[in-house]
């Protein structure tokens, strides 16, 4: 059974997933009424509640999936958010609601439509048809017998019931769906005159008044979240590369010779044969007249070897190679017995051999083509092999290292330095790791930043930042235990230094500030002037293009010819009913006229009208989902309860 496990990992997860959902709801179908715990309730669904306990348990769920799916680097701060918190509060009280509406309405699904589903699994199935065996299998791996399973999903199957007809049913008129092909692939016919703000940067002048000006205004802005500098030792190859043995040149050759085949294509020839069969302990005149036969078979195909393939399917006894004509393929040395090999090797590209006598017989060779042995002398290889011995011996190097290292971040758990000197490593340092982030070196105090490290990718991990942040570390400033970031990198932290959240220096902001005024004045002297320029071509008739804009292209929602949504969305914007037209339109990059000069219907694309169809139907579907559920919240008059505040803030907050 656990051998099952280990070599199905994927369909145990899926197996696992369709196993808990449904098991919550016959929990839910059968005991939620249970479940009032006074002041843990967090909402009030109908007659029943949402409790502490049970959003507590849904978000070791979610975590351990997360964690599950995306492995260590899945870091669980993402999922600690007040809108993250409340979304899942949110699942929990829509479920809670669909469970109490089957309940209520007694849905149920009858054996045929669960066998269907059942059926239909495709992690239940083998080439595309529902497999019983598989099905025992799964079931009997996870100890769940097949009455627990099917009742679980007939379960889910009737809660799909309460708003799936809904989805289901969803439609929109086909006139709807015209209208929007309509303005998708209606198209307009523009010219664009780009302001760009680079252009007018050195016109901008930033004083030192105007950036402590912004800096008093927008401190909000210059927020640093606390952060430490960390004491660090990386294990990986390079690492464990250090201080390995001299490697002798015997050593490298005997290393040579055991891997030759990695260096040097043995000879090999490609060879067909004829072969006449005498056993080794038939009579001596039968072994004769084989031999005989033999000889002048091979006298006869020498003289005109491209018979050689006719006479053998009419003359060999091999029955399995006769009809391809005797073909045995490539023969590499050390593959056949000796006197057969050498009788092989000894013919060049084309020659037949004569009767060569074999354990059951005699063989006539015919060489179809040879290849000499080729690759790597020792001496070209050696730098090669080298490398190889040194990289086996770094890994048995780096194995002993991390157990060693394993053990002795516990010895003297105040510094890291006694292991480093131990295992010949480097304490490392880096300064600005922030819980969720690198901090750049613009928000830190020293020089060292980890976001300009060599080892950031190591450092950022969120592993790495959640070690550094627990009490063990963060506290009490003791290493963290061995960090496995992946095979072959290890490494352990320490904090050095605690910063807290504080407001950036007016010193150390003042670069950030004056780009950014620089880039905003930049933009605004940009509009300006494509503002100007707009109200000039407003009062200006003819058809005449004005100098500046480029070339005309036509530009549809579906197909923007690389045009950014903003201007896209302001060529469209434009009144048509005279041509041409001119728009302006700001951007992060400056301020961009647009010269509209046609406007043309779309063409309808049958292809597209079938996909708009389907789309709009299931957006629409989606959006009777949500009203029906939100008529459902009314009804049952969901409650939020005070103590939902608490459960919707950060671990860190709680207290």
């Amino acid at each position: 059974m656990f051998d099952f496990i280990r070599t199905h990992q994927r369909l145990m997860q899926f197996v696992l997933l369709i196993l808990i959902l449904p098991s919550f709801a016959l929990i839910g179908v059968s005991g939620y009424t249970n479940y009032v715990s006074g002041d843990h309730d967090l909402v009030e669904v109908g007659d029943s509640a949402i409790t502490r306990q049970e959003f507590d348990e849904a978000r070791r769920n979610q975590l351990q999936r997360m964690q599950s799916s995306a492995g260590g680097a899945f870091d669980p701060a993402v999922l600690d958010t007040p809108e993250a918190r409340s979304a899942l509060l949110q699942s929990l009280i829509e479920r809670r609601l669909i469970i109490d509406e089957a309940t209520q309405e007694r849905f149920s699904v009858s054996d045929a439509v669960l066998r269907e589903a059942i059926a239909s699994i495709p992690e239940l199935q083998e080439d595309g048809r529902f497999s019983p065996q598989r099905y025992n299998e799964v079931l009997a791996a996870m100890g769940v017998s097949s009455r627990d399973f099917e009742q679980g999903q007939r379960a889910e199957l009737a809660l799909q019931r309460v708003l799936g007809p809904v989805g289901a049913t969803a439609g929109v008129p086909a006139s709807v769906t015209q209208e929007v092909e309509q303005a998708l692939t209606a198209q307009r016919t523009v010219r664009l005159r780009a302001f760009e703000a680079a252009n007018y940067t050195k016109q901008i002048q930033i004083s030192d008044a105007d950036v402590k000006a912004w800096y008093d205004a927008n401190q909000q802005h210059l927020q640093v979240p606390e952060y430490v500098s960390a004491d660090y030792l990386l294990l990986d190859e390079a690492a464990a590369m250090q201080g390995l043995p001299e490697i002798t040149e015997s050593e490298m050759r005997a290393y040579y010779e055991q891997n030759k085949s990695r260096y040097v294509m043995p000879a090999r020839v490609q060879v067909s044969h004829i072969f006449i069969e005498a056993p080794e302990n038939a009579p001596a005149a039968q072994r004769d007249e084989a031999r005989g036969k033999a000889e002048a078979i091979a006298q006869r195909v020498a003289a005109d070897p491209s018979q050689f393939a006719e006479v053998a399917k009419t003359e060999s006894q091999d029955a399995g190679t006769a009809n391809s004509g005797g073909k045995l393929g490539w023969i590499t040395k050390g593959s056949w017995p000796a006197a057969l090999e050498e009788a092989v090797f000894a013919l060049k590209k084309g020659e037949v051999s004569g009767a060569v006598q074999g354990p059951d017989g005699y063989h006539v060779f015919l060489a179809e083509d040879v290849q000499v042995e080729a690759g790597e002398t020792f001496e070209q290889a050696k730098a090669k092999v080298q490398a190889e011995i040194r990289r086996q011996l770094a890994a048995d190097r780096y194995a002993e290292m991390a157990t060693r290292l394993t053990d002795l971040v516990y010895d003297d758990q105040t510094s890291l330095q006694p292991a480093a000197q131990a295992l010949g490593l480097q304490v490392r340092k880096a300064d600005g790791i922030a819980s969720d982030r690198l901090l750049g070196a613009a928000d830190i105090k020293g020089d060292n930043a980890a976001a300009q490290s060599d080892d950031a990718q190591v450092l950022d991990d969120p592993r790495v930042r959640r070690a550094l942040f627990s009490s063990q570390t963060y506290t009490e400033k003791h290493n963290s235990g061995v960090i496995e970031i992946s095979p072959g990198v290890m490494v352990v932290v320490r904090v050095n230094e605690i910063t807290p959240a504080h407001v950036l220096p007016l010193e150390k902001a003042d670069a950030f500030i004056r780009e950014r005024l620089q880039a905003e004045r930049s933009r605004d002297a940009a509009r300006k002037a494509g503002e100007e320029v707009l109200a000039e071509l407003k009062g200006k008739a003819g058809n005449e293009v004005p100098e500046g804009f480029g070339s005309a292209q036509v530009v549809s929602r579906v197909n923007p010819q690389e045009v950014g949504k903003p201007v896209l969305d302001a060529a469209f914007g434009a009144d048509t009913q005279s041509l041409p037209a001119y728009v302006g339109v700001e951007g992060a990059q400056g301020y961009v006229l647009v010269r509209v000069e046609g406007a043309q219907a779309g063409k309808a694309d049958p292809v597209l009208q079938a996909s708009l169809a389907a789309q709009i139907g299931q957006a629409v579907g989606m959006a009777e989902q949500a009203a029906v559920l939100n008529a459902m919240r009314e009804a049952a008059n969901v409650r939020m309860l005070p103590e939902s505040d608490k459960a919707l803030q950060p671990e860190e907050q709680q207290g």
